[in-house]
């Protein structure tokens, strides 16, 4: 039950609630303004779908100059659509023309990454609710013009309440970010209990980092968009303060990725030790606290109580001095350092943490200074950048395209829906059972819009999704209609209905169908009174329309195994470039000690291409993770080496976490030892698929013991990875470049 209330809580504080509130009020405030001061129903359900056209990229989270250009495109992309649209409406010829047309070529913008498919997708949307009802050449100018304006008023509407609560949004997207820290920090934890499966915790842990990745990136490209100004005033404190906590976020999170551990040697070696049950509850502790913090930014409130880690850094401190008189540090020196980095990091997070709860308590204070007080315009780098090239578009224009085949596949669904709605209508039982089929074909082709995406995984899931959540959004909605025919309850009901399905989109796809559905119905129990056929069209619609989806995910089908080659060696490169640039700032924090700080820029700058190589990493990781599990969930003939990458999953997750462990150490050292070298040589060689002999031996004289554990495993994983690339053959259906496109997308 309690796990339940804060899954709400966390829903009901969080952007995605925020922005679907947004949403809604911006896309019923035109039709209700216009239906209850003229009475103008045909009217107020064009401006609203408009509007609905751009609140379509008006999404949570992610930078607001996007946002803005975003909708300004919808804008004016979606008039044209529903100017071309409307005219083609009064002519079946035309329509026939046009549908297929047009569904190919705003298919086609998924080659512009996520913002490109829901531009597409928002200009299908009003071609489709445009073409719903024929239109005469002198309707359709009337009809694009309420269109537009109800899209220039939810624009305005949108800069609006974004420039009145700009704090507001940068707290929910901070809390997500921390919410998914913290979820990262308890799938940490299930490593060091002993009862629970290891292959098991790597994949929670491995999914849960790759939705913390994006998390992390909406939260930096929100924060750092929103920097102090220098100028005295509330707006500034907010902005340092939260800086401050998105500071030391990234600071917890570099921490716990240096904290890759050989799990398996670890329960081998201390299968009795209380040692590992400390760390566990410590870390459960310090998850908590988190989520705690992120709670109450996200709710603008304050943090007072915390659960206390003394008592397990403490026990924790009492058992490694029981190692030592058992002569651990002796016997095996690499185990017992690596316990004492354990126990160091863990008092580092503990700070971090309890720093950032002073900075959620003092969300306004005036004399709390930044974290980072070396901001400047490199921080630009870390930003992630949208990119709108025609050549995108032409360059896919090609039988082994990824996004030319989705985009073929969405105008042949299309075009068989429009056939089959013309065949069905047309029936003489069909029309007394559901008389509105004919008109109501539109229907059809929404739904095949929905639910059909590049992935046959995720087409398929949708469809489950969109199947279950319509037919319990009919049922519900005929039991409203039952119960009760109060017009303001109705209202009441609709309004919510409207909310929860832009809120939950993101969420939970099958409730946000289940409300969308609902809002549908309703919104045409209020346009034709009395009739309760719209419900059994709609799920026959739905029905049709999720079958021909499904049908058509297996024309020139884009499996996810013939991109996992070319994700597979852009994640080798990032893991390499992050070793390279990690091993040049070492370089240049040596030379500035040796020059008596006369390179600390240089060392300043390198330490920012490592730190930017290391977020490119992260994002290259979240990606060929994504792709692994969407490819496992896919039909079982359709996959290929799946030892191999799973297995890679685990060695590129092992070698960035111990070269975040071994780079600051290096950089301490005066001079770098010959073993440790060699081996810093192997593993560049082997990520580089070179043969090189790994040395037999390495420094462990004092501080240099806490290397050799990390510099170990870095040889044994970019060795693996190695092997593990050498057994991976490409597929023969799409072209490397296609892979490539694919990749990108």
């Amino acid at each position: 039950m309690s796990s339940l209330i804060s899954q709400f809580q966390r829903f009901i504080h969080s952007h995605y609630f925020f922005g679907g509130l947004r949403q809604a009020v911006g896309v019923l405030l035109p039709a209700m303004f216009i239906i209850g001061l003229f009475h103008q129903y045909a009217i107020g359900m064009i401006a609203a779908i408009g509007a609905a056209c751009v609140a379509v990229l008006d999404q949570p989270g992610g930078p607001r100059r996007y946002g803005i250009n975003g909708m300004l495109a919808a804008l004016l992309l979606g008039s044209l659509t529903a100017a071309a649209s409307g005219l083609a409406s009064g002519h079946p010829v035309m329509v026939w023309l046009a549908v297929p047309m047009l569904c190919f070529v705003f298919s086609m913008f998924t080659v512009f990454g996520r913002q490109g498919g829901l531009l597409g997708f928002a200009c299908l949307l009003i071609m489709t609710l445009t073409m719903r009802t024929p239109l005469s050449t002198a309707d359709v100018l009337q009809h694009t013009a309420y269109s537009f304006l109800g899209g220039v008023f939810y624009l305005a509407y949108s800069a609006i309440v974004h420039r009145l609560l700009w704090h507001r949004e940068e707290q929910q997207v901070l809390s997500v970010a921390l919410f998914a820290t913290a979820d990262y920090m308890s799938a940490r934890a299930r490593f060091y209990d002993v009862n629970l499966d290891l292959e098991d915790s790597y994949r929670k842990l491995i999914h849960s980092q790759a939705l913390m990745t994006e998390a992390h990136q909406a939260a930096r490209d929100m924060v750092l968009r929103e920097l102090p100004r220098g100028k005295p005033g509330r707006g500034d404190r907010l902005r340092q303060s939260s800086l401050n906590i998105f500071v030391d976020m990234v600071g917890l999170l570099d921490t716990m990725v240096a904290t890759h551990t050989d799990y398996a040697t670890l329960r081998r070696t201390l299968p009795d030790s209380d040692i590992l049950l400390f760390v566990r509850d410590a870390l459960s502790k310090l998850s908590a606290n988190v989520a705690k913090i992120a709670l109450n930014v996200a709710r603008n409130r304050h943090t007072r109580e915390r659960n206390s880690v003394k008592a397990e850094l403490r026990a924790l401190e009492y058992e490694m001095q029981l190692a030592r008189a058992q002569g651990l540090e002796t016997s095996q020196p690499e185990i017992y350092a690596l316990l004492i980095q354990i126990q160091r990091r863990m008092r580092n997070m503990t700070r971090l943490v309890d720093r950032m709860a002073g900075h959620s308590e003092h969300s306004v204070d005036r004399d709390a200074p930044l974290v980072d007080l070396r901001l400047d315009k490199s921080l630009n780098r870390f930003l992630s950048r949208q990119k709108w090239r025609l050549g995108m578009l032409t360059s896919n224009l090609r039988s082994d395209s990824p996004h030319f085949r989705y985009a073929l596949r969405v105008a042949i669904a299309a075009l068989l829906a429009m056939t089959l709605a013309a065949v069905l209508g047309a029936l003489p039982l069909l029309r007394d059972v559901a008389p509105g089929m004919a008109a109501h074909g539109y229907w059809i082709i929404l739904t095949v819009i929905i639910i059909m995406k590049p992935g046959f995984a995720l087409t398929r899931q949708r469809n489950g999704w969109r199947l279950t959540g319509t037919l319990i959004g009919c049922a519900v909605a005929l039991g409203l209609f039952t119960l009760t025919h109060s017009t303001a309850t109705l209202l009441a009901i609709l309004v919510i209905c409207s909310i929860l399905g832009y809120s939950l989109v993101q969420v939970h796809y099958m409730l946000s169908a289940v409300f969308n559905t609902m809002f549908v119905l309703l919104v045409f129990h209020f346009l034709v009174p009395g009739s309760n056929a719209v419900v059994g069209e709609r799920l026959i619609d739905t029905v049709i329309g999720s079958a021909l989806a499904l049908m058509c995910s297996y024309i020139l089908p884009s499996w996810e195994r013939n991109v996992m080659l070319s994700l597979a060696v852009a994640l080798r490169n990032a893991n390499q470039r992050f070793l390279r640039n990690g091993l040049a700032y070492a370089h240049a924090a040596r030379a500035a000690r040796a020059s008596g700080g006369e390179a600390d820029a240089q060392a300043r700058d390198s330490e920012t291409n490592w730190r930017v190589a290391r977020k490119n990493m992260h994002i290259a990781f979240g990606n060929f993770a994504s792709a692994f599990y969407r490819m496992m969930d896919e039909p079982v003939r359709r996959q290929r080496h799946v030892p191999e990458l799973n297995n890679l999953l685990i060695q590129h997750h092992a070698l960035a976490s111990q070269i975040s462990a071994a780079i600051p150490i290096l950089a301490q050292l005066d001079h770098v030892p010959t073993g440790i070298q060699q081996a810093l040589d192997a593993t560049e060689a082997y990520l580089e698929d070179r043969d090189m002999a790994a040395p037999a031996s390495l420094e462990t004289e004092g501080e240099l013991a806490t290397l050799a554990y990390p510099l170990r495993q870095m040889v044994k994983a970019a060795g693996l990875i190695r092997h593990e690339m050498r057994g991976l053959k490409p597929d023969e259906p799409l072209s490397q470049a296609a892979a490539q496109d694919m990749a990108k997308a």
